[in-house]
């Protein structure tokens, strides 16, 4: 139930409306304090709804303008995440869309036009439609906090700003840098964005971002002009130059027909730059065609996915201090280097300190790639240490085994493994393929083991499978989830069978092509074929770098299992053996069905002439979703948002076709309705 508002200044009775998602105050200087708070949700966005109030209240300001107006969060969580995503479903035609946004331009030019100061007050993260409503205040202000992070993510959901947002900030802070922002999707601290002039003023942490907006209105500001060269970047003669140079950037990132959103705001911007009306216009009609595209509802249909893998592991409180990882190869090194990144306490241990030290080496690689910070550097070499006889075990918060793919030799390390760890620690291994309770079965305790399955390269692969044996424990099962969103992956939960989900289905997929190539298709072509399709890399290539040793291994590992189709014929398998044979192992020996270069394949284009790639890549597909159904039937997911989501981010299924699970049934749906027309038109 909300409460009416109610200030008093001499004479004037300020009575303010009664709104569920903002809260409304009026100061003894009368300046207006609308904090959004919308209502049963952690974190803000600009709902219907939302916007549906905000207009309530230029409604009031505009019948009795207060002395200023500063929008701020009433949540801790942030400023504005964006516009509601779920306001975007349901939407089939494109004026429709465009409406709706012409009606929000409408909202947002109220704001701008306001004949008092307005302050955007801003803390935590201020991103999409939430930067776009800020754009449209006379001043920004934000806190200089970690926590503080701008941006415009919207090309990410197949579309650009269109709250007004591409046409203001090319406006606010030029051409280039307003553009580079938004076809990043990348989010800037508040620092960088007072120095683009995003942001107009800093405050400290401790400092009042309320008294900071009250001394802007009452002793007047200085709002962010761009520069000379800002402003030439929208001039006439120079934007079609660097329209040129960023849609050349652009495509070597993605393809225009996959994801024609970021061409479109090149397109606009090129157009329109110097012209903030019609650029506005145009932002409208582009964005509503964009956002009722297959590209964006598959990209949307992502982001629910992401959001569910993020809602693993909720149930617990559990949080991880320190790290113990048993094996310093590359997964298991790799593995504590990114713990010890994400801020946790890890030891490393193997045999002896030599085949740690190379972990060590790529571990201190990473630190400054990604951190940058010689101080965050000290600081992360300072969280790995070396442990070759595993004295940190009793510590633990998660023991991760990752030894070689050895069934017995897993088995006796986690014998001698049970009775060092602590209670409620989490033990795990990183096997790729083999079954958790063949691993369990000499544990006095085998319901603590679970699976937690990295990808390789650990850095770059947001996938981890937390693997549920038949006696794993939930507790343990939340714990390991939990974990995985503490070090920034997300945790898919998959029944433990051979392969689990994401190995069980590239397998046959890999092993599919390679029965092509056998037969006469050439690698290029099967890999341009995938690649066609969207896929990041073709299936010959991916074999390569995975190892053919290992495609080897995990091929017979689901050969022996009874739930697993036999998609694998014995003449494919020894073809792979010969090159095994051979010491040909793909990328890590410098050749396998490539001779590998600088750690590239060697490919011949000429290779393509005469094939149809359209045909090729479709019998590649129907390997990859025939291996999904399966293993959905299976039910080593939980459904098919689970397995849609496991394959996208953790083999790299082209996101904006949402999913191979959804992209079949989609075009199953297509072809069925064009099958009924058909017969409909010849009655």
């Amino acid at each position: 139930m909300t409460k009416q508002s109610h200030a008093t200044d001499g004479n004037n009775d300020f009575a303010l409306p009664a709104l569920q998602h903002w809260r409304l105050q009026i100061d003894h200087d009368q300046i207006l304090f609308a904090s959004l708070d919308r209502a049963n949700e952690t974190v803000n966005a600009l709902s219907r709804a939302v916007l549906e109030e905000f207009e309530q209240i230029l409604d009031y300001v505009e019948d009795r303008p207060p002395k200023g107006l500063v929008i701020m969060s009433a949540k801790k969580t942030g400023f504005i995440y964006g516009a509601d995503v779920n306001d975007f479903e349901g939407f089939e035609e494109a004026a429709h869309v465009t409406k709706e946004i012409r009606r929000v331009h409408g909202m947002f030019r109220r704001l701008e036009v306001l004949s008092f100061p307005t302050v955007a007050a801003i803390e935590g993260f201020c991103l999409g439609g939430g930067l776009e409503l800020a754009l449209a205040c006379r001043y920004r202000i934000a806190k200089n906090t970690n926590q503080t992070k701008l941006g415009f993510p919207e090309v990410q959901l197949g579309i650009f700003p269109g709250f007004g947002g591409s046409a203001r900030s090319v406006q606010r802070i030029g051409g280039l840098k307003a553009m580079e922002l938004m076809l990043s999707s990348r989010q800037v601290s508040a620092s960088k964005a007072r120095s683009i002039g995003l942001i107009d003023k800093l405050i400290g942490r401790h400092e009042s971002l309320t008294w900071a907006a009250r001394h802007i209105i009452l002793k007047g500001g200085k709002a962010h002009k761009p520069g000379l060269l800002a402003r030439l970047s929208n001039s006439g003669p120079v934007r079609p130059f660097l329209a040129s140079q960023m849609r050349k950037q652009t495509k070597r990132k993605v393809k225009p027909g996959f994801y024609p959103a970021p061409f479109k705001l090149i397109d606009t911007w090129e157009q329109f730059g110097n012209y903030p009306h019609g650029m506005m216009q145009a932002e409208a009609d582009a964005v509503g065609r964009l956002m009722v595209g297959s590209t964006a509802k598959g990209l949307r249909r992502v982001f629910h996915l992401m959001e569910l893998l993020k809602s693993q592991g909720k149930q617990t409180d559990f949080k991880a201090r320190h790290v113990h990882v048993i094996g310093a190869g590359v997964m298991g090194g790799d593995i504590a280097a990114w713990c010890a990144l994400r801020g946790l306490s890890v030891s490393l241990q193997d045999r002896e300190m030599k085949f740690i030290q190379p972990a060590i080496k790529r571990a201190h690689a990473l630190f400054k790639r990604k951190l940058r910070d010689p101080l965050k550097v000290k600081a992360a070499i300072t969280r790995l240490q070396a442990d070759p006889n595993g004295q940190l075990v009793s510590r633990s918060d998660v023991v991760i085994e990752a030894i070689f793919e050895d069934r017995d030799a897993k088995t006796a390390l986690f014998q001698s493994l049970e009775p060092n760890l602590k209670a409620g620690a989490v033990l795990a291994t990183n096997t790729s393929a083999i079954p958790l309770e063949e691993l369990a079965a000499g544990l006095k305790q085998p319901e603590r083991l679970i699976g937690l399955h990295f990808f390789n390269p650990v850095a770059q692969m947001p996938l981890v499978e937390v693997v549920k044996g038949r006696k794993s424990s939930d507790e343990m099962l939340d714990r390991g989830a939990a974990f995985c969103r503490q070090i920034s992956r997300f945790p898919l939960p998959v029944k433990s069978s051979p392969g689990f989900l994401v190995n069980r289905v590239l397998a046959p997929y890999m092993m599919k092509a390679l029965q092509m190539h056998r037969e006469g298709t050439s690698a290029e072509a099967l890999d341009a074929a995938a690649e066609k399709f969207g896929m990041p890399m073709g299936p010959v290539e991916l074999a390569d770098t995975v190892g053919l040793d290992v495609c080897l291994m995990v091929t017979d590992v689901l050969h022996k299992g009874s739930e697993v189709d036999q998609l694998i014929e014995n003449p494919d398998r020894a073809f792979v053996e010969q090159h095994v044979n051979k010491g040909n192992l793909g990328k890590k020996s410098g050749k396998g069905f490539y001779t590998w270069r600088n750690g590239k394949p060697v490919k011949y284009p000429p290779n393509l002439s005469g094939y149809d790639l359209d045909s090729i890549g479709e019998s590649l597909m129907s390997a990859y979703h025939q291996e999904c159904q399966a293993a959905l039937k299976d039910k080593v997911v939980k459904d098919a948002d689970l397995a849609d989501a496991g394959m996208i981010f953790g083999t790299g299924f082209p996101p904006f076709r949402g999913g191979p699970l959804h992209y079949f049934s989609q075009t199953a749906a297509v072809s069925s309705h064009s099958d009924q027309s058909e017969v409909a038109a010849n009655v």
